[in-house]
């Protein structure tokens, strides 16, 4: 299914449940955001959309812990679920989501490589962080478009045990 029918069909299952999301984007910069606000309809259920890019607005904004990502970094499964869940209580949303990861071309390391990504998703009821490993030889835009498909596959799945 193309990315455009994958969305309108979220945006019809998003309107139908009357289910409020709120989005906290790193590595892909806004790009979730834009797309879920792309399709005739959003302002029904796109509530918030924040690219927390640095530490100080993980920090500031999206109140993560500074022993956090002191201790696990910015691209950790930790942060992405401390980024999940305190967007959550901010956003009042009934669904947050998350990502945090290292889209490239460089920036990577061995711990952490090129294509590591953080996808975190949460409502009252379940809060759930997946860990993905993207092929490093892709392009940065490539590795952010993935992260896209997956997400909304995951929002997807989370309309289903709300």
């Amino acid at each position: 299914m193309h990315i455009i029918d994958q969305l309108k069909n979220l945006n019809t299952l998003l309107i139908k449940n009357k289910i409020k999301v709120s989005v906290a984007e790193s590595c892909t910069g806004g790009l979730i955001s834009y797309n879920l606000t792309k399709i005739p309809g959003a302002s029904k259920y796109f509530m918030m959309g924040l690219v927390s890019y640095s530490n100080k607005s993980k920090i500031d904004l999206l109140k993560v812990k500074p022993q956090t990502l002191l201790k696990h970094g910015a691209v950790s499964a930790k942060t992405c679920k401390e980024m999940c869940e305190n967007l959550l209580k901010i956003s009042r949303t009934n669904i947050a989501v998350s990502v945090t990861g290292i889209a490239g071309p460089d920036g990577g390391t061995k711990k952490k490589p090129i294509g590591l990504v953080y996808i975190g998703i949460c409502s009252k009821k379940k809060t759930e962080i997946k860990k993905l490993n993207f092929n490093k030889k892709k392009t940065r835009i490539n590795i952010q478009n993935q992260v896209l498909v997956k997400t909304i596959k995951l929002i997807k799945n989370h309309i289903n045990i709300l």
